[in-house]
């Protein structure tokens, strides 16, 4: 088994709002991944005195050790578990009410030698490459069927939007202070000999193929085995700095945090 992984801020010297960590595999072959992206907050008073960094490493964390205990709880109330330790340990110090209250995306998996389980929340991504090289990308979509409305947008409005639609009932759902979102999740499993490969990673990653087109998901994939995540991340970050102001791949901000996990089994 081989685990490569890389991470990088966004704006060097500012705090990296995402979280990535894995449990060593154990020598009959049992491991997790856990990977988040916090959502940065905006300008003002967001009911926190912690912030976005501590929320996404405190919820990594305890979600990670939930995992790592074994197969008896579902990802789903390992999330959902790892969601209340977190509410609990800011609760009587922050506004947990407050809409803009720290949260993150979530990709996990979870190994050992019959299955392979998985959850995505949001717009972070698991691929899961098969034996024969079939690459399939495990997808939460509801962000994505409203990015079509956001760009119609003006560009100064965009973020209020989505904000209004997070953990809505018509929008989208991210792991904030409720543990009831972590039903929303997409879960699924599949044997573990149908898995060789699990990359997870930021959708500040995921640009290298949904917003610059240096490739399809496969296409990443492979990168990221050949380059390694630095190597993928330095792409993207290449990238970014030839189109600062967004003119030709639109985005929400020019830089963005970027996390990967890679996982040959």
């Amino acid at each position: 088994m081989r685990i490569q992984s890389a991470t990088e801020p966004g704006t060097p010297g500012q705090p990296n709002e995402d979280f990535a960590a894995v449990a060593t595999p154990t020598e009959t072959g049992e491991g997790a991944l856990v990977v988040l992206d916090g959502v940065t907050a905006p300008s003002g008073d967001f009911g926190c005195a912690h912030g976005v960094a501590w929320f996404s490493a405190r919820l990594g964390g305890t979600l990670l050790r939930a995992l790592a205990e074994g197969p008896v709880r579902p990802l789903d109330d390992s999330l959902a578990h790892a969601i209340s330790r977190t509410a609990d340990a800011h609760r009587a110090t922050c506004d947990l009410s407050h809409r803009r209250t720290p949260q993150a995306t979530v990709v996990c998996a979870r190994w050992d030698a019959i299955r392979v389980e998985y959850l995505v929340l949001s717009d972070s991504v698991l691929l899961v490459e098969g034996p024969t090289g079939l690459v399939r990308p495990v997808l939460d979509r509801r962000l994505d069927r409203l990015r079509p409305l956001t760009r119609q947008l003006p560009r100064d409005r965009r973020a209020a939007f989505v904000e209004g639609l997070r953990n809505a009932p018509d929008g989208f759902y991210t792991a904030a202070a409720d543990p009831s979102v972590a039903g929303r999740a997409v879960v699924g499993e599949l044997p573990r000999d149908e898995v060789r490969t699990l990359a997870a990673f930021t959708d500040g990653v995921g640009r290298w193929a949904e917003t610059f087109g240096l490739g399809d998901w496969p296409a990443l994939l492979g990168a990221l085995a050949e380059q390694g995540p630095a190597g993928v991340i330095a792409e993207v970050r290449a990238a970014e700095s030839a189109d600062p102001e967004g003119a030709l791949y639109p985005r929400g901000k020019t830089h963005d945090d970027a996390t990967a996990v890679l996982v040959t089994l």
